[in-house]
């Protein structure tokens, strides 16, 4: 291999394999062998048709968790060689890689790299760092009922159950099995509320919910009115931030790319600021008891090493200066306003009470007067 060729290729393999966090020796040879299983696994046939495109079927293998084994061969090139651009592969190679890394992270989406198993959820536990997970684990008092609509998987009974003695109970579009959840719930959200008693419940969780929603707000009338005789069930709420600091730089770059996963998740129906998720929760009749600006999910998204960790904590000062602006997920903690049904019910039993009260007060009053 001429030298020019190997120090390129070993600069482009050492690229690679640090954005799609890979170890192959080499991406560049010009033999491949895939078998017929494979490639009916990967949409091949959305790759480009220039010479990268078999680049891009070992970025879809991999997102697709399918092995790769390397085999050495003698180095040979073809007349084929002189048709290629050597600057313009190169940058077709790291453009793809890019795309890739860049939809793991959920800040873009292209179809032909959509093609992880379908048994894999692009929601991840976040409990090893600052989120809405941890958050929430933290404000629920031990030993707690608790409602945790959107369970997904149920992990977030897990811990509740594991560490704070709670017990809690699911609802969720697909059927959960985990053990943690005392009850699980099947419901379509956008169709309304399953038919429980909510009365029972002290927190009720809705962890990056509202975003997928038809309507949130009709949503979230249904279960202020749920909530009407129970004042005191605290709603624990959170949702991605679209005025991030870094969602605002991509549209200044004209930029506003969709994702499997995070702020412009390809799922999300609603987008929200501070300002309008707050007006949404007071508008369907909650009050706001706590607000919290969460950072974004870097040791997740970059491993939770050094500079994941740096990069946390110096999200966590930004927000105190610009909840608004460094923010990467919104987290409310609300609670439903009295309800004028509950209002009457209680004016009428406290009147009802001072009544028999002056009556028995003038009862004992009369009893005196007499001679």
């Amino acid at each position: 291999m001429p030298l020019y060729k190997f120090v390129g290729n070993r600069i482009l393999t050492w690229i690679e394999n640090r954005l799609l966090k890979s170890n192959l020796s080499e991406f560049h040879s010009g033999y491949r062998i895939y078998s017929t299983l494979a490639l009916a696994a990967i949409p091949f046939d959305r790759n480009s048709n220039y010479w990268h495109f078999d680049t891009e079927i070992i970025i879809q293998l991999m997102i697709a968790g399918l092995p790769i084994k390397e085999l050495p061969i003698p180095t040979y090139y073809g007349d084929e060689i002189c048709y290629v651009d050597g600057m313009k592969y190169a940058w077709d190679v790291v453009k793809a890689a890019l795309k890739a890394r860049l939809q793991d992270l959920g800040l873009f989406y292209d179809p032909k790299f959509d093609c992880a198993r379908k048994d894999s959820s692009p929601y991840r536990r976040k409990f090893s760092f600052l989120s809405p997970h941890t958050i929430a684990l933290d404000r629920v008092l031990p030993g707690a009922r608790v409602l945790d609509i959107g369970c997904a998987g149920g992990y977030m009974a897990v811990d509740l159950v594991q560490r704070k003695q709670c017990v809690v109970d699911g609802i969720d579009s697909i059927p959960v099995v985990e053990p943690a959840l005392s009850g699980f719930y099947l419901s379509d959200l956008n169709i309304g509320l399953p038919d429980l008693d909510y009365r029972a419940y002290d927190y009720v969780l809705m962890l990056d919910v509202l975003e997928h929603l038809a309507k949130p707000e009709l949503f979230l009338e249904e279960l202020r009115y749920a909530l009407r005789h129970n004042t005191s069930t605290q709603v624990i709420v959170s949702t991605g931030n679209i005025a991030f600091i870094i969602t605002r730089a991509m549209l200044m770059l004209g930029q506003f790319n969709y994702g499997k996963r995070g702020i412009l998740d390809l799922t999300h129906t609603r987008l929200f600021t501070f300002a309008s998720f707050e007006r949404m929760m007071t508008q369907s009749g909650f009050d706001i008891v706590e607000r919290v600006g969460v950072p974004g999910p870097f040791p997740l998204a970059l491993g939770d090493n050094f500079l994941g960790r740096l990069l946390l904590n110096m999200n966590q000062l930004l927000i105190r200066v610009s909840r608004g602006l460094f923010s990467y997920q919104i987290l409310l903690r609300i609670k439903p306003r009295p309800s004028l049904e509950l209002l009457l019910t209680s004016a009428k039993e406290h009147s009802q009470k001072r009544a028999e009260t002056l009556e028995t007060a003038g009862c004992e009053a009369d009893t005196l007067n007499r001679p």
